[in-house]
Formats: C-alpha cells, structure tokens, sequence
C-alpha cells in the first residue's frame, strides 16, 4: 500500500476505473465521486448526501479529496493474512446488496426523487431486504391493507382513508370509513399505474395512482408520513400488476 498521499490517491483514481465503478452503485448516474468507506462502494454527490443519513452504515468521503492509507485499504481491500485481495466496488456490492432484487421492485435512477432514492439506499444497506427474502413480505405477499391519506376530489383536503390491495381479487379498493363494508372506489390492478410525485401533492411522500373506470382516466392522490410505508405501497402495486403479466 502506497505511504505518500498522492501514492494513495493514485491507487483510488485506479479503482475507479475498474468495471462497474463508473457509475453511481445506487442510481447510476455516471462518473461518481464519492466513496463509502465502510461499504466499498462509488456514488454520486447527491446519493452520497443520502449516505450521511445512516452514518451508522456509511461513512463516504469525496475522492478528490486526500486519502490516507487506512482509508484507501478500507473502500479498496479486503486484508487476509495471506494476502490483499480486491473484494469491494460497486461489482461486489451489487452482487451482495441485491443479490435478490424482485423482479417487480423498481430501482431509481439519479432523476428520482429523493424519498425514492434514500429508500432504496436505505432498503439495501441499513435494512438489508435484498439479502433475506422474508424482509420483502410487506410488499410481496399478495396482500396488503393500511391507512393513506387521500386527497379529496372537491375540497383537496387530504383526509384518512382504508386501502386494500389483493393480488388474488386483482384489485386495490379504499373505503371512506373504517367500518364500511362496501369500497368507495375499486380499481382494477391491470388499470393501475403508480409514480411520485411529491411536487404536485405537496408532500415528499406523494404518490399519484392513475386508473381506468368506465373508460376514463382517474386519478388518486396520497401519502403517508413515514417514508417506508409509502413505497412499499408503491412496490406492492407493482408486484400486483407484475404479476398479472
């Protein structure tokens, strides 16, 4: 291992060039200028500000700035008794972090919002989803029922409605009232499409819903306050409409 800085600094601008370095591990956005210490990996600016919120997970420091040894060997090598052996990058984060990505799970990219992308970033190295199955059922089991706020049609205030999402009817339902036996609306899941859309709803959590009734695009609008919940809404409808497909 290189003792002068720029001996350091050298071996790191060598990394990255090293396949599946030149581009951002989390969004893909090309030439990324951060790195995680701690997790071997390459971002972007804008993730690597993402990073900071789990700095329990993440440490990142820009690579333009003077690395001392220590840090070079954490985000580059792997230290056996035997020998120094190249085991981090975004290559090997990927191929642990998202070892089992669902098929349906949508993965941002850098034009994403950033609830979406912190989620994400969350979801593969603070939660560890990717790595054990199990942690994928709030989204992947085929059901999924809870509270979001929805906007009204006439007044626009956003007031506390039932959702109801089963695969097996292959429909997403809510109710006005908690008690109601009958929907206030049924959409069918082979109508629906989901994005964010935070700016048009005022919330960082914002998730606009279009849908077909009666030949005619309809629209929702919803949130929820904890970040997590509401893209695992997200998620489960796209793993409905997936797997109607």
């Amino acid at each position: 291992m290189a003792e002068e800085p720029e001996g350091n600094n050298r071996l790191l601008q060598d990394v990255l060039v090293r396949p599946g370095n030149g581009t951002c591990a989390d969004c893909g956005n090309p030439e990324p200028e951060w790195a995680s210490l701690t997790l071997g990996v390459f971002v972007c600016q804008a993730c690597s500000l993402l990073h900071r919120s789990i700095p329990h997970i993440s440490r990142v420091k820009s690579v333009q700035e003077t690395w001392d040894a220590s840090e070079v060997e954490q985000v580059v090598f792997f230290l056996s008794p035997f020998q120094l052996v190249a085991s981090t990058g975004n290559n090997a984060a990927k191929a642990k972090y998202e070892q089992k990505v669902p098929a349906f799970y949508y993965r941002p990219i850098h034009s994403d919002c950033k609830m979406l992308r912190e989620q994400w970033i969350r979801a593969k190295y603070e939660r560890n989803e990717f790595e054990f199955i199990e942690k994928q059922e709030p989204y992947s089991a085929g059901y999924r029922e809870g509270f979001l706020w929805k906007r009204g049609r006439d007044n626009g205030q956003f007031l506390s409605r039932k959702f109801i999402l089963s695969e097996r009817e292959g429909a997403l339902k809510y109710f006005n009232k908690q008690d109601a036996r009958d929907p206030k609306a049924t959409m069918k899941i082979e109508t629906l499409n989901a994005t964010f859309q935070p700016a048009k709803i005022g919330n960082p959590c914002g998730l606009q819903i279009t849908y077909l009734r009666d030949n005619s695009t309809r629209n929702i609008f919803v949130y929820h306050s904890d970040a997590k919940e509401m893209v695992d809404w997200f998620n489960a409808i796209r793993a409905a409409s997936w797997c109607l497909n």
